[in-house]
């Protein structure tokens, strides 16, 4: 057994890190805002609410773009779309130095929710290609936890940015500017597998050792006359918002509630997201193994799943809590849940759908996901701005919306079978 591994070769994880990478700065990008909240919320013209507003517009720029750039993923390749999104992305991140006042951010925060979008829909057509389907849930768990890590770097940078530099511009400018060094490494190792002169026969056979699929692309709107793209949409709908609210108002949480400023963020965003990284390649691992031990994809899908469902219900009590390493645990233990149950609902979509209609399929879901997104950063800005420092009825929210989320796509899809796509 292990001669036949070092014949295979790894290169495929090479793929993958470059996926883990280019998933960091994006979450690096996107989280800037959240550990300035503190500082920015106070600046003229800006409330909870703004503040909330300011989200909710990145997320519905996020969820109109994700339908589109997967579906344009699917069309003009991995390669050439992944390198035009991060282009994009990391310029509108820079841009935010130059804003200040509320409908500036606004405005950059669309722009970077336009480009970020693609960063799922291709990373998940590239495990697709790259990968067998028995290891698809662990390369996906894999580059997601980059979200982790760019989560727990981010409070880092900015806080050795403020000290260094003294100004909240340049935290966006140097952090906006990461994109442009993976780009090089984009552009230098990424081929298609059938195509890459580093790729060995032994490592292109294992990766093509499931059935040929066809080769035609896959419009989007054709997609949502099957069920499978309703219970993959729905379950991202419904859980892709609580990810927005630890990513966007745990800081601001930690600083309300136990007064913790920004040059102090640091350690507990790194227990939370080290533990949420845990979770990512801890959910993708579970499923794999329980395949490895002979159950279905279905049942090895979806048990994952529950465990980590019933893993996020804790995070109610973390709102009245008085003692902030509990809290801290139990968002991390949340956070981790989280990040498990999405190493593995974003497989479905490559469980139940042939590879050319992948990228689109996860744009949807990302699309209801920003979409879901939208009103929660409205809630939680119109909650918090009623009664400040009340974060029970969100953690109430997020501690159920897992299990109610399973129930609903076992309902539609209870036996999990392929789509039969034309």
């Amino acid at each position: 057994m292990m001669e036949r591994k070092a014949i295979i070769g790894n290169f495929r994880w090479v793929i993958c890190g470059l996926l883990f990478f280019a998933t960091t700065i994006n979450y690096i990008d996107r989280q800037v805002i959240s550990i300035l909240k503190p500082m920015i919320v106070h600046w003229p013209g800006w409330s909870e609410l703004e503040y909330g507003r300011v989200i909710s517009f990145f997320q519905l720029a996020y969820a109109a773009m994700m339908i589109v750039a997967g579906a344009v993923i699917d069309r003009i390749g991995i390669r050439k779309g992944f390198a035009i999104a991060i282009v994009f992305w990391s310029l509108a991140a820079m841009g935010h130095a130059i804003s200040g006042a509320v409908l500036s951010f606004i405005v950059w925060r669309v722009l970077l929710g336009l480009g970020e979008a693609a960063n799922f829909p291709a990373s998940i057509k590239t495990v697709a290609e790259w990968f067998p389907k028995r290891q698809r849930a662990l390369a996906t768990g894999i580059f997601n936890s980059g979200t982790n890590v760019g989560a727990f770097v981010t409070p880092f940078a900015v806080a050795w940015i403020l000290s260094t530099l003294g100004s909240w511009r340049w935290a966006f400018i140097l952090t906006g500017a990461l994109g442009f060094l993976w780009l090089i490494l984009w552009f230098i190792i990424y081929k298609r597998p059938e195509e890459h002169p580093q790729l060995s026969k032994e490592e292109l056979a294992f990766i093509q050792s499931e059935p040929e699929e066809k080769a035609e692309k896959t419009p989007w709107l054709p997609l949502f006359r099957h069920k499978q793209t309703w219970a993959f949409t729905i379950g991202k709908c419904m859980t892709d918002p609580i990810w927005w609210v630890w990513l966007f108002w745990v800081p601001g949480f930690l600083n309300k509630k136990f007064g913790i400023d920004i040059k102090a963020m640091g350690v507990p965003l790194v227990v939370i997201y080290t533990m949420a990284s845990v979770g990512s390649i801890g959910g993708g691992w579970l499923s794999s193994f329980f395949i490895k031990r002979g159950l279905s994809i279905n049942a090895s899908r979806k048990t994952a799943m529950l465990m980590c469902a019933l893993c996020v219900v804790p995070v109610i009590f973390a709102a009245g809590t008085t003692h902030i390493w509990t809290a801290i645990l139990l968002i991390g233990l949340a956070c981790g849940a989280h990040q498990g149950w999405s190493a593995n609902i974003f497989t479905l979509s490559s469980d139940m759908f042939p590879k050319r209609a992948v990228g689109s399929v996860v744009g949807i879901g990302g699309a209801a996901g920003g979409i879901g997104g939208f009103f929660i950063a409205n809630i939680v800005g119109w909650v918090l701005n009623r009664n400040p420092g009340n974060y029970l009825p969100i953690f109430i929210i997020a501690g159920s919306m897992y299990l109610s989320a399973l129930l609903i796509i076992h309902l539609i899809v209870p036996k999990m079978e392929a789509a039969e796509v034309e």
